[in-house]
């Protein structure tokens, strides 16, 4: 038998995974909705918790000086592929108020990654766990998805909190995984958390 073109290889690789389009438009808990992120979510982001050095502390981006990176971080959310990643606003069921913000991501097949940030003022509160607690609920009851996790800052110790609480289990330690630039100038050391079916 003849070896495979890379073209076919390739080819059929694309055909094994395909992304449906399966990120829901809403996600809805006992005292928030996870609705898609938009344009008018700019301001509150950037007037609740884009500006606050103690809640970026340890994501991927340093804190916002203007009204206009918020705005640009939001499109940038927008123009993601949404079969990819969709990023959603927390708000508050009975207000309404952004309290932060949520991305689910599919980095591969069969399984889901994100990134989430909440205001300092609803911090201690169980929010983030009731949010992603109902997400990967969601998630594992999918035919197609086996795993959702991802990965904390070793000091951030209230997200690793929020995963166990979720029911996630520790992976293991990836050693100079991700850049924090509000902690280092180096890749930093990041826990592995996943929840699997």
């Amino acid at each position: 038998m003849a070896n495979p073109s890379s073209s076919t290889v390739r080819s059929v690789a694309a055909d094994l995974w395909q992304y449906p389009a399966m990120f829901p438009d809403a996600f809805h808990t006992a005292r928030l909705i996870l609705r898609p992120i938009s344009p008018a979510d700019a301001a509150p982001i950037f007037d609740t918790y884009a500006q606050d050095s103690d809640v970026t502390h340890f994501l991927t981006w340093r804190p916002h000086r203007t009204l206009a990176e918020t705005e640009a971080y939001v499109a940038r959310c927008l123009a993601a592929p949404a079969h990819l990643s969709r990023t959603y606003a927390l708000v508050g069921r009975q207000d309404e108020e952004v309290r932060g913000a949520f991305d689910l991501r599919q980095p591969g097949p069969c399984r889901l990654g994100y990134g989430f940030v909440l205001a300092r003022p609803w911090w201690g509160q169980g929010l983030m766990t009731e949010a992603l607690t109902e997400i990967a609920r969601w998630a594992l009851n999918r035919d197609d998805i086996w795993r959702i996790g991802d990965v904390c800052d070793v000091e951030n110790l209230a997200s690793a909190r929020v995963m166990e609480k979720v029911g996630m289990t520790r992976d293991g330690l990836l050693r100079r995984w991700i850049m924090h630039p509000n902690v280092s100038d180096e890749p930093r050391d990041c826990f592995s958390f996943a929840k699997i079916r």
